[in-house]
């Protein structure tokens, strides 16, 4: 019970939540377990919260497990997407389904260190959006040496400065990430995306662990031709982002003929121009 008053506040008051943490889970049966069970561990000293499972149209019984633990834990909600879309779209269906006014993300794949999210929360005190940097990553040597490749070619085209914009733990304003552009391949692009935006995005170093089970879904050959076509889209979105500040300015004469001005500061980012 203790866990249950800590994670949703007093009689599960959702308005109250601190945060939601969003999980993608495609084909991780064997991950599932110990994934909860550690963010079951971290999460109730940090706040009231929830954490949004979202099964990509999974073909072994991830779902199955996600429900078996969330019958317990009042905090975990699965949503399953109903064919398998993607990482962006189902991390795009967390940012719409998440009820806390910050929104941490981690792969379900057991590689992210849910323990991080503590300093992450401390820097969204004055921060916008943090990324992680996996400084010393548990990968093979193709798989380093590739991001490696990817994250310089990524920042020479989108003109960003971002060390890892593919490190799977983050963390945003949620008003933030729903103003973000939706497209596939977005979660490559989150840091750069959120400048985009107007958002202050700070990277901070993160624990990375090796894989203990299920399989990669990504290999160097099966994205780095889409993941250029991405690129090249959000240059193309950032150069066409529409970026204006305006104040409303009204004038009105007093009984004296003296006249006074009323001003309404505001400032706004759209999507693209036409």
């Amino acid at each position: 019970m203790t866990e249950q008053r800590s994670a949703l506040g007093p009689q599960g008051d959702v308005s109250a939540l601190d945060f939601s943490v969003v999980v993608p889970f495609f084909d991780e049966e064997d991950n599932v377990d110990a994934l909860v069970d550690e963010l079951a561990e971290v999460l109730p000293p940090l706040g009231r919260f929830e954490v949004l499972a979202i099964n990509d149209g999974s073909r072994d019984r991830t779902e199955e497990r996600l429900l078996a633990r969330a019958r317990s834990l009042p905090w975990l909600r699965v949503i399953s997407l109903e064919q398998n879309r993607g990482q962006s779209a189902a991390i795009a269906c967390g940012f719409d389904h998440v009820r806390a006014p910050i929104v941490l993300m981690m792969d379900g794949d057991m590689q992210n260190d849910a323990h991080d999210f503590g300093r992450m929360l401390q820097v969204l005190e004055s921060a916008d959006g943090v990324s992680g940097i996996r400084a010393e990553r548990k990968d093979g040597f193709v798989r380093r040496a590739s991001s490696k490749i990817a994250n310089k070619v990524r920042n020479w085209i989108s003109g960003d400065r971002v060390v890892d914009s593919a490190s799977g733990i983050k963390g945003f304003r949620t008003e933030i990430v729903r103003a973000l552009p939706r497209f596939k391949g977005m979660h490559r692009f989150l840091p750069t995306l959120a400048r985009i935006v107007g958002a202050r995005v700070v990277e901070i170093p993160v624990n990375h662990r090796p894989r203990a089970a299920g399989q990669a879904k990504y290999g160097v050959l099966n994205r780095v031709f889409k993941a250029f076509v991405d690129l090249c889209g959000v240059r193309w979105l950032k150069s066409r982002y529409i970026d204006y500040a305006a104040h409303e300015v009204t004038g009105e004469r007093s009984v004296a003929g003296e006249s006074r001005d009323a001003t309404d500061h505001t400032r706004a980012k759209r999507g693209p121009a036409a």
